[in-house]
């Protein structure tokens, strides 16, 4: 029998309680990356049962966001985020050291940045949901990650932590005028971005209703953001997941 050639799957890590929320931003995941359904392993962190992973047995891993904050007081984190982070941090700096493909989104920024020693905190840069404007940095210019992205454009963010300093061990590759780092790059590799890669309007949308009593904004604003949100044109942040999937899909030879 002639051996046959499969695509190692991406391992997509998530965090957001709530079933209908978690599906949706899966499913944007898989749309906009453009994944089949054998190229992806899922995990929801915020459930428990937390696998034992193997690098090797992957393309590349995605971190979504949620209403985590990495650098909230570790008495005042639920206990599924304690016991999540006690698994998720020891794989980030395996991550880090062996330069494996990564892509962070939000959450998934904090958690590499706080892996790296730098500050995560809701001191400086927070920023309202909605549709933010951003600028490729100089250092962006020939990532492989950015080549359909334009030197202008605009995402969605929603967050109450930000990267307070640029790590030192990382490149600049999207800034933005409320919050510099809005999307690093470390070794060759590993990325993350403080936007939402995989969010259209819809989710967007979707978000708002399931968190509006979590202080990301005042409950009476949720209709008003929504409709704001339909009224963006956000479309070039899924190029960046598109292509991370496109730069590392590996395939794998199965006897």
């Amino acid at each position: 029998m002639l051996p046959t050639t499969t695509t190692k799957p991406f391992l997509v890590l998530q965090l957001r309680t709530g079933n209908t929320v978690s599906d949706d931003e899966f499913n944007a995941f898989v749309r906009y990356g453009t994944l089949q359904a054998h190229e992806v392993k899922r995990v929801r962190m915020e459930a428990g049962n937390l696998p034992t992973v193997t690098l090797d047995d992957y393309s590349g891993v995605l971190v979504g966001g949620g209403p985590w904050n990495v650098s909230d007081p570790t008495n005042k984190k639920p206990e599924e985020q304690r016991q999540a982070e006690a698994w998720l941090i020891p794989l980030m700096k395996d991550i880090i050291a062996r330069d494996f493909p990564y892509l962070g989104m939000c959450y998934g920024l904090g958690i590499l940045a706080h892996a790296l020693g730098s500050t995560v905190s809701k001191a400086r840069y927070g920023e309202a949901v909605g549709g933010v404007a951003l600028t490729r940095t100089r250092d962006a210019q020939d990532d492989p990650l950015l080549t359909d992205v334009s030197t202008s454009f605009k995402a969605f963010c929603g967050h109450k932590e930000a990267v307070q300093v640029l790590p030192a061990q990382s490149t600049l590759l999207v800034s933005g005028s409320v919050c510099p780092v809005q999307m690093i790059r470390v070794g060759t590799n590993v990325y993350a971005t403080q936007f939402h890669t995989e969010l259209d309007a819809d989710s967007l949308a979707l978000r708002i209703r399931a968190y509006k009593d979590l202080g990301y904004f005042e409950p009476h604003e949720a209709d008003g953001l929504i409709e704001m949100g339909y009224h963006e044109t956000v479309h070039e942040p899924m190029h960046i997941l598109r292509r991370f999937v496109e730069v590392y899909r590996t395939p794998h030879i199965t006897p």
